[in-house]
C-alpha cells in the first residue's frame, strides 16, 4: 500500500519553513487558526475581485502570517503585481481596511506588505492556476500541461511532476493523469521540493491539480 504524506509537511524543519509564525495556548490554537484562514480567504477574494485584468489569473504564491501581542504582520509574495496594486497605494490601504472588518480585532494593528517573486513560473500555485485557466477555456488537458512544463523550464527549476484527477475532458469516467519532467525526489528530505494542491470547478465537474516542484538539494 502507498503511504502518502504532504511533502510540505514532511520536511518542515529541514528544507521547508512555516507560513504562520505564532503561538498559542491549546484552548485559544482553534481560533488563531480560523483567523489565519480568514486573512488568507479575504485577501484571495478581494483580490479576484479587483484585479486590473479580469482573467482569473490572481498570481498570489504563498501568504506569509507573523502574530504578535499587538501587531499582525501578513506578507503576499505575489508573481505579477501589476495586474493587481503596483503603485496604488489605496489598494494596499483598502485590503488592510476589508482584512481588519473580517477580524473584528481592536488590539492588534494589521500590516500588510507584498513582496514581488522574480521567477513566478517557478511557483507551483502559479502554474496550477494557469493550468486551472487553460481547463476552464476547453484547451486540451496535455496542452495545458506541456505549455506548463515549457515555463518552468525559464526558471532553475530541476524537475516538475504535474497531476490532474477527475473527469478530464468531460469523460464519464473519472480517471488520473500526470506528467513528469526531470527527477521529483519525494522521499528524498534532504531535497528542497515546492508542493501545492488545488481545485477547479469545470462545466464537467471539479478537478484536482497537485504539482510537485524539485527546486534544489541532491
Amino acid at each position: 500500500m502507498g503511504q502518502k504524506i504532504n511533502p510540505l509537511g514532511f520536511r518542515l524543519g529541514t528544507t521547508q519553513n512555516h507560513h504562520s509564525f505564532w503561538f498559542a495556548q491549546p484552548k485559544s490554537f482553534s481560533i488563531g487558526l480560523q483567523e489565519d484562514e480568514k486573512i488568507r480567504d479575504c485577501i484571495k477574494n478581494y483580490v479576484q475581485k479587483n484585479m486590473r485584468i479580469s482573467s482569473g489569473f490572481e498570481g498570489i504564491a504563498h501568504i506569509e502570517i507573523q502574530k504578535r501581542i499587538d501587531l499582525i504582520q501578513v506578507i503576499i509574495y505575489i508573481g505579477f503585481p501589476n495586474l493587481l496594486i503596483e503603485g496604488r497605494r489605496r489598494g494596499i490601504e483598502e485590503l488592510q481596511t476589508n482584512v481588519q472588518k473580517e477580524l473584528n480585532s481592536v488590539n492588534r494593528r494589521l500590516n500588510i506588505a507584498i513582496t514581488r517573486i522574480e521567477k513566478p513560473y517557478g511557483q507551483p500555485n502559479i502554474l496550477a492556476e494557469y493550468i486551472a485557466l487553460q481547463l476552464k477555456n476547453r484547451v486540451s488537458f496535455r496542452k495545458a500541461m506541456k505549455k506548463t512544463i515549457e515555463l518552468t523550464e525559464q526558471t532553475d527549476t530541476k524537475g516538475i511532476q504535474i497531476q490532474i484527477a477527475g473527469r478530464i475532458d468531460g469523460k464519464e469516467v473519472a480517471r488520473v493523469e500526470w506528467i513528469r519532467e526531470g527527477r521529483v525526489p519525494l522521499q528524498t528530505i534532504r531535497a528542497k521540493i515546492d508542493h501545492c494542491s488545488y481545485t477547479v470547478r469545470t462545466i464537467y465537474g471539479v478537478l484536482g491539480i497537485k504539482i510537485w516542484i524539485f527546486v534544489d538539494g541532491k
